[in-house]
């Protein structure tokens, strides 16, 4: 296996350069006798402490339940070790199967002053919509692959906006809500995945060949504070800068209507490599 870490910036340079690089090649042809990768990503080791994010505005939409904290939801672990929200994928794939990728992840709903899904896939050439179902003020704030701040004033307000440019795209809110974060990843080519809540994933109508599959996962350790002023109550707020996030991969070999099994394991103490390698 193969890790590559660094710092944010360049990783999400190199996973840019992988996606454009597979875009600018990448054709639909019909796949006969495609293969299916399957498999599942763990968690291996002790799990991190990581504290919540303390509810500290509109709490009567944010919190009905009078909860007071939010899990920020970047390290997702279920009880047997499967890691949810890991995006696994195909790495300088040519040609395959037209763009399917599933509709409730190029969908982002603001519910409760969260983002559901957490990780967005949107094809290039696709349309990301944006709704909010709270009946407050919330800016969605785009940055890496797409840049974009959307107000959304009202409840049920709808925005779509295209996605242009492959790679990873930070959402966070601008409006005070700070807790509220989450990932799209711009995919070149449909032979992407996003694993359950029980860390399984599912690759279909691969063509038969030899490829790297790369699994990406955003980084969950908070390591810092970035301030942000909130409009509506003119007040300084702190927003939580998150861990670099880490790609590993494997390589695979998919026979002609075949399905092969996959498995990657994640933990504090995997080592890391500088990006390229």
């Amino acid at each position: 296996m193969k890790l590559i870490g660094g710092l944010l910036a360049v990783v999400g340079i190199a996973f840019a350069a992988e996606v454009c690089a597979a875009q600018s090649g990448y054709q639909v042809v019909s796949v006969v006798d495609g293969g299916t990768i399957k498999g599942t990503v763990k968690w291996q080791g002790p799990l991190p402490h990581l504290v919540p994010s303390e509810i500290n505005k509109d709490p009567q939409i944010c919190d009905p339940q009078g909860q007071k904290r939010r899990d920020l939801e970047r390290l997702l672990v279920a009880q047997d070790g499967g890691i949810a929200n890991t995006v696994i994928f195909l790495k300088d794939i040519t040609h395959g199967k037209a763009m399917d990728m599933p509709q409730a992840r190029q969908a982002l709903n603001q519910k409760n002053c969260r983002y559901e899904p957490h990780i967005l896939l949107v094809p290039v050439g696709g349309n990301l919509q944006v709704k909010s179902s709270d009946p407050t003020l919330h800016t969605v704030h785009m940055s890496g692959a797409s840049d974009y701040n959307l107000p959304f004033t009202f409840k049920d307000q709808v925005i779509n906006r295209p996605m242009t440019r492959a790679g990873v795209v930070d959402l966070r809110c601008n409006a005070g809500h700070v807790w509220m974060n989450g990932e799209m990843i711009v995919a070149p080519h449909p032979y992407y995945a996003v694993t359950d809540q029980n860390g399984d994933f599912e690759i279909s109508q691969v063509p038969s060949g030899s490829y790297e599959i790369v699994a990406w996962h955003e980084g969950w350790r908070v390591v810092g504070e970035s301030p942000l002023y909130d409009v509506m109550t003119q007040l300084r707020v702190k927003r939580p800068v998150f861990s670099d996030p880490v790609m590993w991969s494997k390589h695979v070999t998919v026979p002609a209507g075949k399905t092969v099994e996959v498995n990657f394991t994640l933990g504090e103490r995997t080592p890391q490599m500088p990006a390229g390698h």
